[in-house]
């Protein structure tokens, strides 16, 4: 006879013994002595009589449970065994709860904490993936197409932010293939997105190129009436043009003022590549000046507020600002922009070695294979040019043709 709702709530157990209710077609339901009553399949398969399990009443119902069983049917109809086909479900399930988007943003982010990049480096990767995180995160990696990583990008498109979304198109590109390399994956669906965003406006780091501005900037750092940590911060910046944040973090056992010589820590470099700086002698008395004043301690340029943390990003920055310079004259990066342009046009000095000089590392590996030397003899005597013509630009000296 034919279960009904009534007669399931009604069914109690006795004796201590599972009481068990056929519903036909092989579709039971187990009353167990301690209350729970439990939906079971008795079918054949190979000769063999099996039971599958389809859940507990009344969370799984009286048509639930029906329905259950007719699939059950046909999978036996078909050959297939449904207590297997169950198995691979939920093992398929649990791997795709294992693979999520998350867990692979989670696993990578680890990878390159294992991999010694900087803090401040997996901090922006991190920043990046949590615009993904809540469309994406829940959802199996292998699972997730191109529409669905482009609707990502469009909200943060639709912010205004063009360069940020290009650079979550390619962080959650390197998401992908990092599952397609782990088996997780089989394609990164990022690819199909190329020229699909709106192409970010170029805006070039704001720099004093012009000789006469740049010797009136070099006048107000010299006259600054700030700390002496951050008048010392900007005239260094301005003699060795190394990235502010490998300034900001500078030890002072990374100073060889004998050798006349700084050596920065691959750590600390964008480009994961120790960095040696050449240090001109005007350098040289500038760091004598501040070893005094913090020379007792780790950090060349500690912060007012913890001689364990180094002053702050926006340090340099508002240094100018409060000189007169406005975000769009100058930027602590400018230093770089100035040395570079003024170097290459002096026609003085190998493109490599001031290439070599401002760190960059050469993106074609033959040529990188056939330049392995650091130019250091011709980086010492252009580092001494340089601050020479510093010198003569901030006095107000000939200006014509800076290092010619």
């Amino acid at each position: 006879m034919a279960l009904t709702d009534a007669a399931i709530r009604a069914a109690k157990s006795r004796d201590g013994r599972t009481l068990k209710l056929s519903d036909g077609g092989g579709l039971q339901l187990w009353v167990t002595p301690s209350g729970s009553k439990l939906w079971n399949i008795a079918y054949r398969f190979g000769g063999k009589q099996l039971k599958l399990s389809l859940g507990a009443y009344p969370v799984v119902g009286l048509k639930d449970a029906r329905e259950k069983k007719d699939d059950a049917k046909r999978l036996l109809a078909a050959g297939t065994h449904p207590g297997q086909q169950k198995k691979t479900l939920a093992l398929t399930k649990a791997n795709a709860e294992a693979n999520t988007f998350a867990v692979i943003a989670d696993e990578l982010l680890a990878k390159k904490n294992r991999e010694g990049l900087a803090p401040t480096t997996i901090q922006k990767v991190k920043w990046l993936l949590d615009f993904a995180r809540p469309a994406l995160g829940g959802r199996p990696i292998g699972d997730i197409t191109a529409p669905e990583v482009l609707a990502v990008l469009r909200t943060v498109e639709g912010r205004g932010r063009h360069e940020t979304a290009r650079r979550l198109r390619s962080t959650i590109g390197e998401c992908f293939r990092y599952a397609v390399a782990s088996g997780r994956a089989n394609a990164d669906p990022t690819f199909a997105l190329k020229g699909a965003l709106t192409a970010p406006q170029v805006t070039h780091r704001a720099a004093l190129t012009d000789p006469k501005a740049f010797g009136g900037l070099l006048r107000a750092i010299n006259d600054y009436d700030g700390s002496p940590e951050v008048r010392a911060a900007l005239r260094l910046l301005s003699l060795t043009f190394v990235r502010p944040g490998e300034l900001r973090f500078a030890e002072w056992s990374e100073f060889d003022l004998e050798k006349a010589e700084w050596a920065i820590p691959a750590a600390r470099m964008k480009m994961r590549r120790p960095h040696r700086v050449p240090l001109a002698w005007q350098a040289i008395a500038i760091l004598k000046e501040l070893q005094i004043v913090t020379g007792h301690g780790r950090l060349v340029f500690p912060s007012v507020r913890s001689s364990e943390r180094c002053i702050s990003e926006n340090t340099i920055n508002a240094a100018l600002r409060r000189m007169g310079f406005s975000k769009d004259e100058m930027s602590g990066h400018g230093f770089r922009a100035v040395a570079s342009t003024v170097l290459n046009e002096s026609g003085r000095w190998n493109a490599d070695a001031i290439e070599a000089q401002l760190a960059h590392v050469e993106t074609d590996a033959i040529r990188r294979a056939y330049h392995r030397a650091d130019y250091w003899s011709e980086r010492v005597a252009m580092m001494a040019v340089w601050a020479d013509q510093l010198d003569a630009l901030r006095d107000g000296g000939k200006i014509l043709k800076l290092c010619g």
